[in-house]
């Protein structure tokens, strides 16, 4: 008998907690320069979200490239996040972009690269892939593609 007052009572949790909508994703933007030393210049990213179920998850950036002045540079290293229940949110990206990667693949050379970099102070960053959020067995990609001009 109580085995069968634990499972109505586990049956009842879990149809209590709805999955039956799926997190909203807004947008990324805010992409900025956090540091820039002669080596790396790393990068930090926001993507914003809306969750209206009762449950939360994880989301994972494994499949996001970061292209700079349309070449590709870097992934976007983030560990899982975990997703509030019934909020709207924010996650980080976090990217470490090697500098001699932004200049090697200017169709110039580095030299160029280099002259381009400091006589326009900007360039243009371009965050491109799959978000994946996950509940149990619930799964669901968000595709991301957003360009800014970023200044040095």
């Amino acid at each position: 008998m109580k085995k069968h007052v634990y499972f109505v009572l586990l049956v009842i949790l879990i149809s209590g907690c709805s999955v039956n909508k799926q997190p909203i994703f807004l947008k990324v933007d805010n992409i900025k320069v956090i540091s820039a030393v002669s080596d790396t210049i790393r990068l930090k990213a926001e993507a914003f979200f809306k969750n209206p179920n009762d449950v939360g998850g994880n989301i994972t950036t494994d499949d996001i490239k970061v292209i700079v002045n349309d070449a590709e540079v870097a992934q976007v290293s983030s560990s899982k996040f975990n997703v509030p229940a019934r909020k709207e949110f924010i996650m980080p990206l976090y990217v470490i972009i090697p500098t001699k990667r932004i200049f090697e693949n200017n169709k110039n050379g580095i030299l160029g690269g280099l002259l381009n970099a400091v006589l326009n102070k900007s360039v243009k960053v371009q965050f491109k892939g799959n978000l994946e959020y996950r509940y149990l067995v619930f799964k669901r990609d968000f595709v991301v593609n957003h360009i800014q001009e970023i200044k040095l």
